[in-house]
């Protein structure tokens, strides 16, 4: 099979097309054959070793995939060989075939197909639990989305509108805050030239109920000063590079709820709150919604399209499609 392989860490653009044994299934897991893949933020901060988990080299680039079970290994029940389902893995998406625990793989929705499909199990899992999980969103809420052009900014914005919130949707340029506006956001705020607290607070006339951040750096602080009393922040990247730190006294005098969230880790501790999610997940996509991907990129291209996500010129989910 082949394979887009880190083989020193760094820049993206490094990353090289080796030709790999096929992975067998071993007890517990699956083959899938990939179609698509995912990039996320995440792929490129593993390439260049910035990830809080570090990966030894040589390994296989990607995080998020779709594509039918090609393999079944002992012990796996439910599953058959063809069916389509998605998944991640931390690391080895971007290949023609990925061996995973079948606990890791889901069904893919009625209505979305492989490419959208590779852009929906973590960027919008990730969204759903931020919001409603994590942030308590409720109809009516103002909510505000930090890094709204992004994967999971978009997607952030798509379904708090469904839940019923209003969106602020927050973006370096007005013209990338503005992708947002067909995804339900009723305001929009650029903060290369927007001070980020007074608008937040002018447009929601006393502060914003829910921040969704997935770009940490000097507009955390700014986000939570803009929270009404009671608000909650959740933190869910550091997409900036710098890890804010906050000063306690703004959580006290706002009586506000700071947050993080990471997806890997919600299964273990919250399973029931993952089964609802994914139901209501199903719903929306029943009701149309779909992730909103940009671009794709072929297997040989993988490198450009982990640049474009490096360097902030990517909006929405660059996809790696695999029959191309």
């Amino acid at each position: 099979m082949r394979a887009a392989r880190c083989e020193v860490h760094g820049d993206p653009k490094n990353i090289v097309i080796r030709e790999l044994p096929d992975p067998v299934a071993g007890p517990g897991q699956v083959v899938v054959a990939i179609e698509a893949a995912a990039v996320n933020y995440p792929d490129v901060l593993i390439a260049a070793d910035r990830y809080q988990v570090s990966f030894p080299t040589p390994f296989t680039t990607g995080s998020e995939f779709a594509g039918k079970v090609a393999q079944i290994g002992s012990g796996v029940e439910g599953l058959t060989v063809g069916d389509p389902v998605m998944g991640s893995a931390m690391g080895g998406a971007f290949a023609d075939r990925i061996a995973v625990a079948s606990t890791s793989l889901t069904p893919i929705p009625a209505g979305l197909d492989m490419i959208h499909a590779s852009a929906f199990n973590v960027t919008y899992r990730t969204a759903y639990h931020s919001l409603r999980t994590f942030g308590a969103m409720k109809s009516g809420d103002w909510v505000v989305v930090l890094g709204s052009a992004g994967g999971v900014g978009t997607a952030c914005v798509d379904v708090a509108t469904r839940l019923g919130g209003r969106v602020i949707a927050v973006a370096s340029t007005k013209d990338r805050a503005d992708l947002c506006r067909p995804l339900g956001a009723v305001e929009t705020i650029a903060y290369d030239h927007e001070n980020l607290k007074v608008r937040i607070k002018e447009i929601t006339g006393g502060g914003a109920d829910v921040v969704i951040d997935p770009v940490g750096g000097p507009y955390a602080e700014q986000s939570i000063r803009a929270l009404t009393w009671g608000g909650r922040y959740v933190c869910v990247g550091f997409a900036q590079g710098e890890i804010p730190k906050i000063a306690l006294n703004l959580v006290l005098l706002k009586g506000a709820i700071i947050r993080g969230f990471e997806i890997r880790t919600l299964a273990a501790h919250a399973p029931e709150a993952v089964k609802e999610g994914a139901a209501e997940l199903s719903r929306l996509v029943g009701e149309g919604m779909t992730p909103y991907v940009s671009e794709t990129f072929s297997l040989d291209d993988v490198p450009s399209a982990l640049t474009k996500v490096a360097e902030r010129k990517a909006s929405g989910k660059i996809v790696i499609d695999m029959t191309r």
